[in-house]
């Protein structure tokens, strides 16, 4: 006897990304009008971005009539675990939050991925609300619903697709970040322009400088845009069948690198050395000429980005750990490769990254 269930269904996840300055005011509203339908949240946030944004932003929905308690991680990548997701959810399970409640994750990329992953399984799924407070998290987390937690053997393979009820780049927050954090989140907004957005790539060639500087109008240009080129890829592939693996440009050696060195590398400066290395390793192919890779690399030098790999990284251990990458297939380590400046090879029906021979790369690495 076979009895069939039938669970076809069709999901709308559209969603809005609100770019602008100072938004707590704005999200506070939103949720009065019903943006999530719930009246507990649960505010993830870090250990830096606590007393920065996030403590001003539960005493507001506090006055706001709302029940809000504020959970609090450590910052940095190596919090993105099972571990501090465990701690999550126990912590929000002992104070009483249950299938009634939402999650308002502010934060950079560590924060979001984790917060949004944690809302996915928590009450087999609750609604959340990403507050970005970084330009990495406006670059990379904004769009996508991509939500994971690393663990020694793999980064990012343990996780899901979740989108959120609705995004806020605030831009005012990029003004607290140090130097460094500005140049992190400029590793993946490179990168949008070397995948998709050659207009992009030209801008920062000429404005890089202006990002630095807090100028307004560059700053929401680049926020723009980011958000347009994920939203293209994105909208074409949301669960990486195949396009959205161009999201991936420079990640191979980027996270592997980032591990290796045991995060002392921030997301960005480990992804700008792994753009580098697949600019270095497309000239060989022919998918760039010399003069389109020595300006990526360049550009990410003027963003105050490294384009080599530190002394202190093991080589040998490194290009084993490009074997914990999410592309790889049947054992073998897979690329995915910038087309000139502004687009990606494509190698064939929906294929985006081409298999490549280790010792290939690590004749890349060894010259870097």
């Amino acid at each position: 006897m076979v009895f069939r269930c039938e669970l076809k269904k069709v999901v709308d996840d559209t969603y809005d990304i609100e770019i602008g300055h100072g938004l707590q005011k704005q999200l506070i509203d939103d949720l009065k009008g019903g943006l999530t339908g719930k009246k507990r949240f649960a505010v993830i946030t870090d250990s830096i971005v606590e007393g920065l944004y996030a403590s001003d932003i539960l005493g507001m929905l506090r006055d706001a009539g709302f029940s809000a308690e504020m959970f609090v991680i450590p910052e940095g990548e190596k919090s993105k675990t099972r571990k501090w997701k465990e701690y999550l959810e126990d912590a929000m399970l002992e104070k009483g939050f249950r299938r009634d409640c939402a999650v308002i994750a502010v934060g950079g990329g560590v924060v979001t991925d984790l917060a949004g992953f944690v809302a996915g399984t928590f009450g087999r799924g609750v609604p959340f609300i990403n507050y970005a407070t970084t330009l990495l998290a406006a670059a990379d987390a904004s769009v996508g619903g991509k939500t994971a937690v690393d663990t020694p053997l793999a980064t990012n393979l343990i996780g899901m697709f979740n989108q959120p009820d609705k995004v806020y780049i605030d831009i005012d927050t990029w003004k607290t970040l140090p130097r460094q954090q500005i140049a992190n989140g400029l590793a993946e907004t490179i990168k949008h322009g070397c995948l998709g957005d050659r207009e992009l790539f030209e801008y920062l060639e000429k404005n890089v400088g202006r990002i630095f500087d807090g100028d307004v109008e560059a700053c929401e240009y680049i926020a723009k845009h980011n958000c347009e080129v994920k939203y293209n890829v994105v909208m074409q592939d949301e669960r990486e069948s195949g396009l959205r693996e161009v999201l991936n440009l420079g990640h191979t050696v980027g996270r592997a690198v980032e591990t290796v060195s045991d995060y002392e590398l921030y997301h960005g400066e480990a992804v700008s050395i792994g753009m580098a290395a697949q600019a270095r390793l497309g000239e060989k192919y022919g998918f760039v000429t010399a003069e389109e890779r020595q300006r990526v690399e360049a550009l990410l030098e003027r963003a105050e980005l490294p384009v080599r790999v530190p002394e202190y990284i093991d080589k040998v251990a490194l290009v084993k750990k490009l074997y914990t990458d999410k592309k790889v297939r049947d054992g073998k380590l897979r690329f995915v490769f910038q087309k000139g400046i502004g687009e990606v090879v494509q190698f064939g029906e929906n294929n985006f990254a081409k298999e490549i021979a280790e010792d290939e790369i690590a004749a890349v690495i060894a010259e870097m």
